[in-house]
């Protein structure tokens, strides 16, 4: 062997790779020669593929749910380019709103926004913007690691002042389509932030709770000892009681209860009631309503509560399936309550101010927090006399999406954006997208049937301020741009830092009614606006019927003046090819895309929606930071590698939760083992030999079709028909993976890899081993390493987009020493294309049947007990189908060797097989009864002394093998052999054939099996 042979053409590759290690070393590649900056450049011109990036949150460091989402988006984008297409290669930060504020007050030790106004509005705002800064570079690092490529320098922040402005041109429009209204409603609150939540910010956002269950009665005014039997989770929501519900079609019972008197309940709902007692008489709920009744809690006189006549009500949403079907209705305190109220003209209690505590006016509640009444309330009523039951109950109830809070209801004034005139234009708009998965279309559908009006306004601080002015006339000034504002200010537009509080509260303008001085509303806006903007403040949009200076002109998005030469630039990138998020982001990003989109363009944003589930533990549970089972990014990749990560996202189907932990990961790991054994046998075994791919490899534009006439290029009479195979096989992979990302059904193409990498190893390697092995030049083993390497060098191709790194590594590898002007990156090289002339449907069929014959052979040796390394004489296959025969017969010497026997025969039913004495007797009743086109096997048992004695000379090579691998010698030592006394027979007959298959240079008998590298 040549000293160039001895050192090898490609670099040594580890029996058990170091991923971590060789993740940093390609990342550090990649760096020093541009790669991705080549890439760039290289497809510059190419078609455009538009994804627009869902802003990541820059609030605290990634977790391995983030980098789900992450994965997705650069596997999509990394295949795109791969094949020729242009993308703009944009991150995004979402700053602003709950996320950022939450996490800067717990950082500054406050629990209450009168915290921060006393701390300053100017300093908690820069806070927050450093939060952001910070958090944005770690996220950063943190993606680059997980190898998701982007412009990074040229990512977009939700927080600049052209986002905000382009979100003031939306809202201008709305107003002026008279969809922008202040409303006095009930709405969901979250008494920690202060703030109300909207109808969409509730959808993904409740928890298995305990609250309290009472049952309580009400005594009816002018029935002497008769009373209504309600329920009630919240006691809180008592004091602001105003009537009691029935279903006026229902029947309902008058039970004598003892030490309670007589109570009304639903005849339906009996069994429910805590106290039993006796049947009085029946009576239809609408023969109640109009009773009058006394309060819950005598004694309290909240404001308004003397004007309050306490009436029973019918309404026909009163449910007959929990409590009493007596329901306690509080406008002030919920939501069906408060549309309830408004249908039947009952006042209004509201008894929380913004922080929880019970107003002035409410006796001995008044100043306490609601979370610290209920035991004192069912104290009050226990002592009344009012109580029948108190105990918990647990089930789904709404919390603030960020901190966690349970929510209360209020009545408050908000801004909202009217939604029954753009209803079917949305459904319309979101009918034109595919969804994946498609469950996701029908949900979006049904949510935007039945969506309230939009509540955009929100009583905190970080935020976008609304830009809504008030002059002393009461006139409404919406104002549509920056430039808008500074062209009306009157006053403080000098001090304006940027477009946040408070800076943004000191600026006056002129009203746009009257001229006279008018001042912003303090709220600041719903952070899904400052996402749902993106499409169009990021591509610079500019409505051509716009107003002069009534839309932002891009700068400060993440892009320059030219790159907005004008208005064809967005026309170039919108709507967006993909976008990828949760399935939560249904009602969330999603619908705030879509909603500003259809305002401002009357079309979706998006023509494809990849959506996927939610991140678990590995024990199927949710995963929280307080519950100790989160697993942040940074931990990790650090324990499994970034490849690993990334193929557990892209084989999940996104239809489904994940379950990730370490186990997962780690089997994930061991199957990717299989494909880096398969590459270290090529590697190994081509040094030895001194292989170099033949032909000269030019490149021929992103299909790489040059690498295909090299697969080819080994004379075609020595390529052997698993050869042929496999290069078909390879062809069968490129279409499926390119099907599958096509599709954007990663988990497809993730398949595809599977099956390719266990055909690869399993079959081929495992049935064309002996050909690497042989010594000294030949056709045959030119051929099989040259479609090996052809076969690796495509597989790598394929999985770049997923394991980027492990694949770059391979092909770096791999292409050592070919010439043609290779690129020095798999991500430079094209995406595979099949190619036609290696094509062979015939040739897979073929090799399924083999297969399928060889499987059944082993399993007919596992039934007779006969080892694998027993050799027998003969087998028979038997098909009724004269194609599959003929197919079978080309392969037949493969199969044979797969099935360890010295012939293998095809026959038809009823063909001649052998003779009763030379072999199984039933092989003809078995070939008539085979089944119509399928096979049947069968096998003679038979071992003569002769196969015997072969059958344990492979069983001491294997032995021999262990050994050797046990001491972990090279591959090319030679080795002297101790063998036991008891296979001095198997020696005697077969021992150069043993020396052969173990580089053994002598074979002496002794006591038990050894060896000792040979010397010399």
């Amino acid at each position: 062997m040549s000293e160039r042979a001895e050192a090898g053409l490609y670099a040594p590759v580890a029996k058990v790779p170091d991923r971590v290690a060789i993740e940093r070393e390609v990342l550090a590649r990649w760096s020093s020669t541009r790669v991705f900056e080549r890439l760039r450049e290289q497809t510059s011109h190419g078609e455009p593929f538009s994804l627009l990036d869902g802003p990541i949150t820059a609030n605290n460091p990634m977790g391995v749910h983030h980098a789900w989402g992450r994965t997705l988006k650069d596997v999509i984008g990394r295949y795109q380019a791969m094949n020729g297409r242009q993308l703009r290669w944009q991150n995004g930060f979402d700053c602003q709103g709950l996320w950022v504020e939450v996490e800067v007050e717990k950082s500054l030790g406050f629990d209450s926004r009168r915290q921060i106004e006393t701390f300053g509005l100017d300093r908690f705002a820069l806070a927050c913007r450093d939060r952001v800064a910070t958090y944005a570079r770690r996220i950063t690092g943190q993606s680059v690691r997980l190898g998701m490529w982007m412009d990074w320098d040229r990512s977009y922040y939700t927080m600049t002042d052209t986002n905000i402005s382009y979100i003031w041109g939306f809202l201008a429009e709305c107003h002026r389509r008279g969809w922008l209204t202040r409303g006095h409603r009930l709405m969901p609150w979250c008494h920690r932030c202060g703030t109300s939540l909207s109808q969409h910010e509730l959808a993904d956002s409740h928890a298995d709770l305990v609250h309290p269950s009472v049952f309580l009665r009400l005594p009816l005014a002018g029935y002497p000892g008769e009373s209504l039997a309600v329920w009630t989770t919240t006691p809180w929501t008592l004091p602001a009681n105003v009537a009691v519900a029935v279903h006026p079609g229902a029947r309902y019972a008058l039970v004598a209860v003892p030490g309670h008197g007589d109570v009304w309940v639903a005849q339906d709902r009996l069994a429910a009631l805590p106290r039993r007692g006796e049947l009085l008489r029946t009576a239809a709920g609408a023969d109640l309503v109009g009773r009058g009744y006394d309060p819950p809690l005598p004694g309290l006189d909240p404001p308004g509560s003397r004007t309050v006549p306490r009436r029973v009500v019918a309404w026909s949403g009163v449910s007959l399936a929990e409590g009493t079907g007596l329901v306690h209705i509080a406008p002030g305190c919920g939501a069906q309550d408060f549309d309830l109220g408004r249908e039947l003209g009952l006042p209004v209690l509201a008894p929380l101010g913004e922080d929880g505590c019970y107003a002035s006016g409410y006796g001995w509640l008044s100043g306490r927090h609601v979370t610290d009444v209920d035991a004192e309330i069912l104290g009050h009523l226990a002592d009344g006399g009012r109580l029948l039951h108190a105990g918990t109950l647990r089930h789904r109830y709404p919390r603030c999406w960020r901190c966690a809070t349970p929510l209360v209801h209020r009545v408050v004034d908000e801004w909202f954006i009217l939604s029954d005139e753009i209803r079917p234009a949305l459904r319309e708009a979101a009918g034109t997208v595919s969804w994946r998965p498609a469950h996701l279309g029908r949900r979006m559908d049904d949510w935007l049937a039945n969506m309230g009006d939009w509540c955009i306004s929100r009583k905190r601080y970080w935020g976008l301020p609304l830009p809504f002015y008030h002059c002393a006339e009461g006139h409404l000034t919406v104002i549509g741009s920056a430039a808008q504002l500074r062209a009306r200010a009157v006053s403080g537009i000098e001090h304006l830092r940027e477009l946040h509080r408070p800076w943004a509260d000191a600026v006056t303008v002129a009203c746009g009614t009257c001229g006279a001085a008018a001042a912003r509303v303090p709220e600041v806006g719903d952070c899904w606006l400052d996402a749902g903007i993106v499409a169009f403040s990021t591509l610079g949009w500019r409505n051509p019927q716009a107003r002069p200076g009534g839309y932002g002109d891009g700068a400060g998005a993440g892009l320059t003046a030219a790159d907005l030469p004008d208005h064809a630039y967005w026309e170039r990138w919108f709507p967006a090819d993909v976008v990828c998020e949760m399935q939560e982001q249904t009602r969330l990003w999603f619908y705030s895309q879509l909603f500003m989109s259809v305002v401002l363009d009357g079309r979706a944003p998006y023509r494809n929606v990849v959506a996927y589930g939610r991140v678990r533990a590995a024990d199927g549970r949710e995963m929280h930071k307080s519950s100790g089972n989160a697993i942040w990014f940074e931990d990790a990749v650090a324990e499994v590698g970034a490849d690993i990560m990334r193929w557990l996202y892209a084989s999940q189907s996104p239809a489904r939760d994940l379950s990730f932990g370490y186990g997962p990961a780690r089997q994930a790991a061991r199957r990717f083992l299989t494909l880096w054994n398969t590459y270290a046998f090529f590697v190994t075994y081509a040094n030895l030999d001194g292989f170099r791919p033949a032909g000269e490899l030019r490149r021929r534009g992103p299909d790489s079709s040059g690498l295909a006439g090299s697969a080819g290029s080994a004379d075609s009479a020595s390529l052997a028909p698993v050869d042929r195979w496999l290069l078909a096989r390879v062809q069968q992979l490129v279409r499926e993976c390119r099907a599958g990302l096509d599709e954007l059904d990663l988990p497809a193409a993730t398949s595809a890899l599977d099956r390719f990498t266990d055909d690869l190893s399993n079959w081929y390697v495992r049935s064309t081993r002996d050909r690497f092995w042989h010594s000294g030049p030949s056709p045959d083993k030119t051929a099989a390493f040259q479609a090996l390497w052809y076969a690796l060098v495509t597989a790598a191709r394929c999985l770049a987009p997923v394991m980027p790194f492990v694949a770059d590594a391979m092909w770096h590898n791999l292409m050592s020493g070919v010439a043609g002007g290779v690129p020095d990156s798999v991500h430079l090289d094209g995406y595979p294309q099949v190619v036609d002339a290696l094509d062979d449907p015939e040739g897979l069929a073929a090799m399924a049947d083999a297969r399928a014959v060889a499987e059944l052979g082993r399993a007919a040796r596992s039934t007779a007990g006969l080892r694998r390394r027993q050799p027998l004489r003969l087998m028979l296959a038997v098909t009724a189908d004269p194609g599959r025969r003929a197919r079978l017969a080309g392969l037949a010497g493969l199969v044979a060797r797969e099935c360890n026997v010295k012939e293998l025969r095809v026959l038809g039913p009823g063909d001649g097989g052998p003779g009763p004495g030379d072999g199984p007797g039933d092989a003809r009743a078995g070939a008539q009864r085979v089944a119509e086109g399928g096979w049947e096997v069968v096998l003679d048992t038979a071992v003569t002394p002769e196969l015997d004695l072969e059958g344990r000379a492979r069983d001491l090579v294997r032995r021999i093998q262990r050994l050797r691998k046990d001491r972990d010698l090279a591959v090319t030592a030679h080795i002297d052999v101790t063998f036991p006394h008891d296979e001095a027979r198997v020696v005697a007959a077969l021992g150069p054939w043993i020396s052969e298959q173990t580089l053994a240079r002598s074979l002496s008998p002794g006591a038990d099996l050894d060896l000792a590298v040979a010397r010399g």
